[in-house]
């Protein structure tokens, strides 16, 4: 990935912004980075950030090693200056980086490599965990995008990915093709925050 095993760039609209989808499209570390920093931000938000972030170091994609070798108060203000890359940017310029010395550590510095060469969807699912910033249902909802949208699906990813993997629902960023489609998922967290806030009244 973010290209397939045919080797082509993916077409993808999760950001809603072309220059920002076709960044996800063509890089396997914008589209990790983009995963991790989906949290407590609208997903729009977040998928855009690795293309803001890659014009803000004056590229035109994402490297790993130079994200893990940049200095740390220089890196958190490439996330801080307006508009800032997220709601908590300090925090997640910090995960970033330390997302980006783990695949430099274990992968060579290769965002591919976690998932290139794994054999079932468990044991992705168990490498996605094990990525900084990353916890079960991160890993979950990234294998269900890596299986739907760039067609990486080793043995099992369906069912390692859980409820996420499901073909045909609305429950996370793996389903967002577009407008309707972003639409029906911000619908499903609305409930499923509703749901949970009635359970803990109760």
């Amino acid at each position: 990935m973010t290209k397939s095993d045919d080797g082509k760039a993916r077409t993808v609209r999760i950001a809603q912004q072309p220059d920002a989808d076709a960044l996800l499209g063509r890089s396997p570390l914008a589209a990790l980075v983009g995963m991790l920093l989906d949290q407590q931000v609208p997903m729009e938000w977040a998928f855009s950030g690795p293309y803001t972030l890659a014009q803000r170091m004056g590229s035109d994609d994402l490297d790993a090693r130079a994200i893990a070798a940049y200095d740390p108060e220089a890196f958190t203000e490439l996330f801080t200056a307006k508009p800032a890359l997220h709601r908590y940017p300090g925090s997640m310029a910090k995960r970033v980086q330390q997302l980006c010395q783990y695949l430099v550590a274990e992968y060579d510095g290769r965002a591919e490599a976690v998932w290139a060469d794994a054999g079932t969807g468990a044991e992705l699912v168990k490498r996605l965990n094990a990525l900084p910033g990353f916890g079960t249902q991160k890993a979950q909802i990234f294998l269900a995008l890596l299986g739907k949208q760039f067609d990486v699906r080793p043995a099992g990813w369906r069912e390692a990915a859980g409820a996420y993997g499901e073909e045909g629902s609305h429950r996370s960023v793996a389903d967002i093709t577009g407008p309707e489609s972003l639409a029906e998922v911000r619908a499903y967290k609305q409930q499923a925050k509703a749901a949970a806030r009635a359970a803990r009244s109760r």
